[in-house]
Formats: structure tokens, C-alpha cells, sequence
């Protein structure tokens, strides 16, 4: 079984019963939501080139263009 343990006012404090549980409920959302925000920067990311590589231009230029 994984030990887990936080710093509370530097002193060392295993996590045990629902304390843990909920600790490790919590770290999986945040590591869902931190892998869909992820997913979306990518998806963004190839939504951005591919439109700049239709347009034929590069992304200094398309700043250019905005700024």
C-alpha cells in the first residue's frame, strides 16, 4: 500500500482513512483535468498551423498582421 505523506507547519503527517481517500480522489481529477487542458492547448496548436499553413504565411507574419 502507498504511504502518503504532507508537510503541515513542518512537521511530516501520514495520510490514513478518508483523509487519503480524498487526497487521491482529488490528485486524479487534477491530473484529468490538467491532461484535458492539454489536449486542448494541442488541439489548438495544429488548428493554428494548419490555418497559417493555408494561408501561407508563418506565425511572425500572422503577428505582423495582428499587432
Amino acid at each position: 500500500m502507498e504511504k502518503i505523506f504532507v508537510a503541515i507547519d513542518n512537521k511530516r503527517i501520514e495520510l490514513t482513512g478518508a483523509d487519503k481517500e480524498a487526497f487521491l480522489a482529488q490528485r486524479e481529477i487534477d491530473l484529468a483535468a490538467a491532461a484535458a487542458k492539454q489536449a486542448e492547448t494541442e488541439v489548438k496548436a495544429t488548428a493554428k498551423a494548419a490555418l497559417l499553413t493555408q494561408l501561407g504565411i508563418t506565425a511572425e507574419q500572422a503577428k505582423l498582421l495582428l499587432s
